[in-house]
């Protein structure tokens, strides 16, 4: 597998947990560098900037966001692998997403300077 480039997206992401039945709040409306709804028979997950979930909504704050260079093609394999494989082995949890053309990772932003340093050293470079 050929190395691929990575950059940070800027600021504080959030995994916020609603209702599966739960109507599409306000606050996940707002025009974002990065958004993403998931519906499924047991929730509804959104990922947005940490300043716009509410404190009274249950989630995960200080994450860091990563975007792969994409875009990947549906037939490409081993792309989130290969920077899964790094990640798990400095000991990172990673929370991963998918779009048409590429994929994002979020990792605790704590784990962030770890992470990086750890897919530079897989050959990974950064953007």
């Amino acid at each position: 597998m050929n190395s691929q480039a990575f950059s940070i997206l800027r600021g504080e992401w959030a995994i916020a947990q609603l209702a599966p039945d739960a109507p599409l709040p306000n606050w996940a409306t707002v025009p974002a560098p990065f958004l993403s709804i998931t519906r499924t028979a047991t929730e509804l997950s959104i990922v947005a900037p940490a300043a716009a979930v509410p404190a009274d909504v249950r989630a995960e704050r200080g994450w860091a966001l990563l975007k792969l260079q994409g875009p990947f093609a549906f037939n490409q394999t081993g792309i989130l692998a290969s920077f899964a494989a790094p990640l798990a082995d400095a000991g990172i949890g990673l929370f991963a997403l998918s779009t048409f053309d590429t994929d994002y990772l979020l990792v605790k932003t704590t784990q962030a300077p770890a992470a990086v340093a750890a897919l530079l050293a897989a050959g990974h470079p950064q953007k």
